[in-house]
């Protein structure tokens, strides 16, 4: 089999995005889509493997488009060489004494090899830009061991626990929600819109246990944690690999400007070292963070999209991880192992799955989805996902890391600025460590009683002030329920 190295092959910094151009007219025309670098030569060598891995994970790239684009781009490219080796002969000639009309047959020369390479010059950015749109839409490669196929095709990696055997009729999240005074989906349809909600009483107290729990159990393990901007250049989206603008787009786009509001703190925290070099010493650098999310949703509907399940915003804990290329399989498990350990330590039933290549984003290597049980949805969700992603967001938000010397006089010569070892482009990983509606839903639904209350985890209850059950609401007003004896402690 074929290897299968990443595509991308992003440009120094500076080429990362092209400036603005100035027309004949004195105006500023439209800032050209960024570039990242594209191997377009190994996409040529390889057009089978890469047109099967676009197959595989259904895209919708065009890649007889590329490869004619990119034809037509080496064409103009080597008439643009001529030119420009032309003037530099015409521009040589001159340099010497000559005879007046040798000069100035020269100058006429000059500037008709100028006029021409300025035209062809422009149609190459055109073109350029042109290919760079179709080729960014060639997704990552795959790892060999992904399942081909769509999501039905994912293979089961591991399965934690077994469904809780209820006594009475299970409720799910959205009465249990009522009935204990928790949410409020009609007030937030009336100030929002559908999909929007107010969490109430212990609910808040139960988000926010949910978020430091998880920041602190993460942080225990080596991840530093960041509170991350919630909107963030559209470049950056689409550097990490999503869509910011389309027919069925998740992301929220501000009107006006290039800015979106994240639908993940993936994003901004992939951009934090965006064209940077780092030094290998400081690899790997995990990074655990805290957002608020928001997503369009668009295309969902249906019974299993009620209630908290999929909302347009949300709050996440989110674990981020760069590396060298050879340790980001390692990596990747640690992550899956980490999700594994939280969501096992709260008591949940769960089931891990390596996805197949249909459900894979372009980003995605690979994925692995964890999926818990939802007694009162009568099935399993989504709650967390991890993913590698390789080089392909790297190479495009251009971060690097320069590899320590293994030949001590090499690290000798660089010092002393007469050498250096080559950058190559980190690994970057992704998954979440807590969607905290989602766990709502989970908690509420398999640890709900037959009074109708509902017991709080014990790894969960120092971060929720003591809180230990949630219990049915008496018609006592909500502030008094908060003063000193608050029914939010039960003592």
């Amino acid at each position: 089999m074929l290897p299968l190295p990443s595509i991308l092959r992003a440009f120094s910094s500076p080429a990362l995005a092209t400036a603005s151009i100035a027309t004949q007219e004195g105006q500023v025309a439209a800032k050209p889509q960024w570039r990242a670098a594209i191997d377009f030569k190994w996409i040529r060598d390889n057009k089978d493997v890469v047109a099967a891995n676009i197959r595989n994970r259904n895209s919708s790239a065009d890649l007889e488009l590329v490869l004619e684009l990119y034809e037509k781009f080496l064409s103009l490219q080597k008439e643009v060489e001529r030119l420009r080796a032309e003037r530099n002969i015409v521009a040589n000639k001159m340099k010497g004494k000559l005879e007046p009309s040798v000069r100035q047959a020269l100058v006429e020369e000059g500037k008709s090899l100028k006029e021409g390479l300025v035209a062809l010059e422009e149609d190459l950015v055109h073109l350029t830009d042109k290919l760079q749109q179709e080729a960014q839409c060639i997704p990552n490669t795959t790892h060999p061991d992904a399942p081909i196929g769509s999501e039905e095709n994912s293979v089961l990696r591991r399965m934690v626990g077994s469904p809780r055997d209820f006594s009475f009729a299970v409720k799910d999240h959205l009465q249990l929600g009522k009935e204990l005074d928790l949410f409020d989906f009609d007030a937030a349809a009336e100030v929002s819109g559908s999909k929007f909600y107010y969490l109430k009483n212990e609910a808040v107290l139960l988000e926010m246990g949910l978020i430091n729990w998880a920041l602190a159990e993460v942080s225990k393990r080596g991840f530093a944690p960041l509170i991350t901007p919630e909107i963030v250049r559209s470049s950056v989206v689409e550097k990490c690999g999503f869509q910011p603008r389309g027919q069925n787009t998740q992301v929220y786009s501000i009107e006006g400007s290039d800015q979106c509001l994240i639908g993940t703190a993936e994003i901004p925290v992939g951009g934090i070292h965006m064209d940077s070099i780092l030094p290998e010493s400081s690899l790997p650098l995990k990074y655990v963070a805290y957002s608020h999310c928001f997503r369009t949703e668009a295309g969902a509907a249906g019974t299993a999209t009620r209630g908290l399940y999929r909302v347009h915003q949300f709050s996440k804990v989110e674990m981020f991880v760069f590396c060298r290329p050879e340790d980001s399989d390692r990596y990747h498990e640690e992550l899956i192992g980490m999700e594994e350990d939280l969501f096992a330590s709260l008591g949940l039933h769960f089931k891990t799955l390596d996805m197949a290549t249909g459900d894979l984003g372009a980003p995605a290597y690979r994925k692995f989805d964890v999926e818990a049980w939802m007694p009162g949805l009568d099935r399993y969700g989504e709650i967390s996902s991890a993913s590698n992603c390789t080089d392909y967001q790297s190479r495009r938000l251009g971060i690097r890391y320069r590899p320590s010397p293994s030949d001590p006089s090499q690290q000798a010569s660089s010092k002393k600025g007469k050498g250096s070892t080559p950058t190559q482009f980190v690994h970057t990983l992704n998954a979440t460590a807590c969607a905290v509606p989602r766990m709502i839903v989970c908690l509420l639904e398999n640890f709900q009683q037959e009074d109708g209350s509902v017991v709080i985890p014990e790894p969960l209850r120092p971060f929720t002030g003591g809180l230990y059950v949630i219990r049915p609401k008496s018609n006592q007003k909500l502030m008094e329920g908060m003063n000193t004896s608050s029914s939010f402690f039960p003592r």
